[in-house]
């Protein structure tokens, strides 16, 4: 992890989860900004006049996900990382953990940071969010790209599978959903449970190093964020509802980017998203599993920037 930013490049003053420790990323700002009511971190950086491209996280992770692509999209475009509600140095409210409350929170922070229009690029919980917010905000939207996710109410399945070669990509979303059981099986147990998905779920056995499966692991442990992580998953099915409520008004106007991965959850976030897009292509990346943005970074940086030269020109 890099930690050689200064001190004028972090704003710890204001940092809300109390030790749990602020990593620097070379080139790049704490942010917090009230999103109503809440306090959001952002990480800020790259070019100050380029497109602004905004990028959301998923479980079990922090805006350090973006850590290895955020650098190379700095290069052209004006880079915001956000943690969203629960994760990493965000604050994390009690309720109201459904995709279209948080992306109003969201939207509402990057209002705050002087951002009027931008290219939304998210992963996993991330992307459930980024698709609600693209419903409910594509007039701040130049376009939308999706990384493999089981979106609620869309991509995600109605049930889970019971075949073993399949279950052990979607067992925790009815995990999570139990009242108290995954708290009190896992309170203390935080870094057994990231270390599993991180290593699982990434095809390279060596994608994360055991400094990272600690970073995020005591993100997850600290202060209320347990019980936030898993109120995405309790919050899902409002999220579907609302998701489906946006959608009988009307469908995704802005151009949808799919990123799948070679060995990723869901084959084609194109074709699954494309039913509610008007415009929605894809890409897979190949050797990769599902944390696409750790395990193939330049990759990603390649197919973004492709995917924006091509629908700024178009």
């Amino acid at each position: 992890m890099t930690d050689d930013a200064t001190a004028a490049n972090r704003s710890c003053d204001q940092n809300p989860i109390s030790g749990l420790p602020l990593h620097d990323l070379a080139g790049f700002t704490h942010r917090w900004v009230d999103a109503e009511g809440i306090r959001l971190h952002a990480v800020e950086g790259g070019h100050p006049t380029g497109p602004a491209v905004v990028l959301l996280a998923g479980f079990p992770q922090t805006w350090w996900a973006w850590r290895k692509a955020m650098p190379g999209l700095a290069e052209r475009f004006h880079v915001i990382a956000i943690d969203l509600p629960g994760q990493g140095h965000s604050d994390r409210p009690h309720d109201s953990y459904d995709t279209h409350t948080v992306a109003s929170r969201v939207q509402t922070a990057v209002t705050a940071l002087n951002v009027s229009k931008y290219w939304l690029v998210a992963h996993d919980i991330g992307a459930w969010v980024a698709f609600s917010l693209a419903l409910k905000y594509e007039e701040h939207l130049h376009g939308v790209a999706l990384l493999d996710a089981g979106i609620p109410g869309i991509t995600l399945p109605d049930a889970i599978p019971t075949d073993p070669d399949r279950a052990w990509k979607t067992w925790h979303f009815a995990f999570h959903l139990v009242p108290d059981l995954p708290e009190k099986l896992l309170a203390g147990r935080e870094r057994d449970y990231v270390d599993w998905f991180l290593k699982v779920k990434a095809l390279p056995p060596n994608t994360f190093d055991s400094a990272e499966i600690d970073h995020y692991a005591a993100a997850v442990a600290a202060e209320g964020g347990l019980r936030a992580s898993l109120a995405y998953y309790r919050d899902a099915a409002e999220s579907a509802r609302r998701n489906h409520d946006a959608l009988g008004r009307q469908h995704l106007t802005v151009p949808v980017l799919g990123i799948s991965s070679s060995h990723g959850s869901i084959p084609d976030m194109a074709a699954s998203v494309s039913p509610w897009a008007e415009n929605a292509t894809g890409v897979v990346i190949p050797h990769a599993g599902h944390f696409i943005p750790d395990e193939q970074p330049d990759a990603v940086v390649d197919a973004l920037t492709a995917f924006i030269d091509h629908e700024r020109v178009g």
